[in-house]
């Protein structure tokens, strides 16, 4: 499960991580010209989503601290992977199937294993 689960982590937050760094480097994400869906979100609340480069990075560290947490089986790991995968269920599309799945599988996890 924690295979799956760092699988899943890594490429949700390492793309948001290397996603922060291009953004703020090149003024545009990796792909095309226009964001995914989440940056929907930003437009209603008037926010130019070009300008969320830390925002990205943010997320980006946050879910490798978590993935060390988890790895060295620290207390906080559970808590803080459903509080992490909750945050970044805006991050549609692909962020949010990820964080639904780690979602699932932390708790199937946790009843199974003790995580």
């Amino acid at each position: 499960m924690k295979i799956l689960i760092t699988i899943l982590g890594l490429l949700n937050g390492g793309y948001m991580l290397l996603d922060g760094i291009y953004v703020m480097v090149n003024g545009k994400y990796i792909g095309p010209p226009k964001p995914g869906p989440w940056a929907s979100l930003f437009y209603k609340l008037e926010i130019d989503v070009f300008k969320l480069g830390p925002l990205f990075i943010a997320f980006g560290l946050a879910w490798t601290v978590w993935l060390l947490l988890l790895w060295t089986n620290q207390p906080s790991a559970f808590l803080a992977g459903i509080c992490l995968c909750i945050c970044t269920l805006w991050y549609l599309p692909v962020g949010t199937v990820f964080s639904l799945i780690i979602l699932g599988v932390l708790t199937f996890a946790r009843k199974q294993t003790g995580i």
